[in-house]
């Protein structure tokens, strides 16, 4: 079967014309389906509904600890020791909060902006210009946290080992006003990517221009394995340490897609110096966290066993949903050559590489046909991929019959937009 590529004009406008009327089938039907975001589904969330039975009238953590009352700001011992474990970090090494890891980020790039991220170091708002690299494609949350305080993205290939580290070493070398990096280290937003050592020792060890260089490592899918083969990430906190620079790393993590999204709890990981100088200033912004919920959240999953043995039901809920993804793809696009996609042992997503320029097309014909999908170039800081060609897919809120049938429409939106590319020469 020859490729669309080595087609002739008029095979190509004949073999359109046969997917236009499938497309305009699919109008008919007036679907809604959204693929926007990777929103856990019912049946994940119905996993944890013991959650709302809460503590009882049992809410005393160790030490005696009232967990109905003011304090504990780094979080309750057994949920510190709990989430330590967890991050692969020691529990003096961890503060845990509320439910949400993006507020943490935001709240300590905020921090940094005007406080600095050392008593010794300058306050980030107060410089002329801040900036942060951006793996890309990458998570669009992470870059608009940048964007709405005003700090400057540039954006860095990823390969199959993570971001491209000769470009990381040698922005980082040479400016002084690169102050941060953004990373998804394991099962990557969206690319599905695990960084490999070599990349995490080079991140660890590289000189920067700015000694108060920072890695936000947002380590969300750590356990969010979907095969029998997880992919292993080595201790970013402890290559940190052994390369003589064991402040640079903050990493993040949390259980909204372990637990319940909306009501689970969040991490924050770091060498105790950085952890007393945020410390320092949360104790302006709050008299402590939600110690109910994380006494709560011990009890559900107790160890790292149950919080193994719980996600193993979770792959069993969404591994399915992503062989529909994956194996349409392969069927209806995989001697098309006009398309690539990542191939996912763990994470949330499905990664797609359209030709150059049809990223966006096919997004807008997807959404005129009931199937809404994230914004093409969302992956990218400013919302621009620059060869249009980047797709999230998001494939754990529908259900699988409905994944079959957007997969479906999507395959024929690439290979539509991919026929009027090649048609235009």
């Amino acid at each position: 079967m020859s490729t669309l590529p080595q087609l002739s004009p008029a095979e190509l406008t004949a073999r359109r014309d046969q997917l236009t009327a499938r497309y305009q089938d699919f109008q008919a039907r007036n679907l809604t389906l959204d693929m926007t975001r990777g929103k856990p589904c019912p049946e994940q969330l119905d996993l944890s509904m013991a959650l709302l039975e809460g503590p009882g009238r049992d809410y005393l953590a160790e030490g005696n600890i009232d967990c109905r009352n003011y304090g504990g700001l780094e979080g309750i011992p057994e949920a510190r020791r709990l989430f330590a474990a967890y991050l692969e970090v020691r529990p003096d090494e961890i503060m845990v909060g509320d439910s949400s890891s993006l507020k943490m980020m935001h709240d300590t790039i905020l921090g940094a902006m005007v406080h600095g991220t050392a008593p010794d170091a300058p306050a980030w708002g107060k410089l002329p210009k801040v900036k942060f690299l951006c793996p890309s494609p990458g998570y669009d949350r992470h870059f608009a946290v940048c964007q709405y305080l005003g700090i400057e993205m540039i954006a860095v290939a990823m390969d199959e080992s993570g971001p491209d580290m000769d470009r990381v070493e040698e922005l980082a070398a040479g400016d002084e006003a690169i102050k941060g990096i953004w990373c998804v280290p394991k099962y990557s937003n969206p690319t599905g990517i695990t960084y490999s050592d070599r990349v995490v020792e080079r991140l660890a060890a590289m000189r920067t221009a700015a000694a108060d260089f920072r890695i936000f490592c947002d380590n969300a899918y750590a356990v969010h394995d979907l095969t029998g083969q997880p992919d292993r990430l080595k201790n970013v906190l402890a290559a940190c340490r052994e390369a003589g620079n064991p402040e640079r790393v903050l990493l993040f993590g949390s259980t909204s897609k372990i637990t319940l999204a909306g009501a689970g709890i969040a991490m924050l990981a770091a060498s105790r110096r950085n952890l007393d100088f945020i410390r320092g200033k949360m104790e302006n912004q709050t008299i402590g966290p939600n110690k109910l919920n994380q006494l709560n959240h011990v009890r559900f999953l107790k160890d790292l066993d149950g919080i193994a043995a719980h996600m193993r039901k979770h792959a069993a809920i969404l591994k399915p949903k992503f062989d529909v993804v994956l194996d349409t793809l392969k069927r209806d696009l995989g001697r098309a050559g006009i398309a690539t996609w990542s191939n996912p042992r763990g994470g949330y997503f499905v990664n797609i590489d359209t030709l150059e320029g049809c990223a966006r097309a096919v997004v807008s014909m997807a959404a005129q046909a009931g199937v809404k999908l994230t914004p093409a170039g969302a992956t990218f800081p400013y919302g621009q991929d620059p060869l249009d060609r980047n797709i999230r897919i998001a494939p754990s809120y529908p259900s699988v019959d409905e994944l079959a049938t957007a997969m479906e429409l999507v395959t024929i939106c690439i290979q539509l937009a991919g026929i009027d590319k090649l048609l235009e020469g």
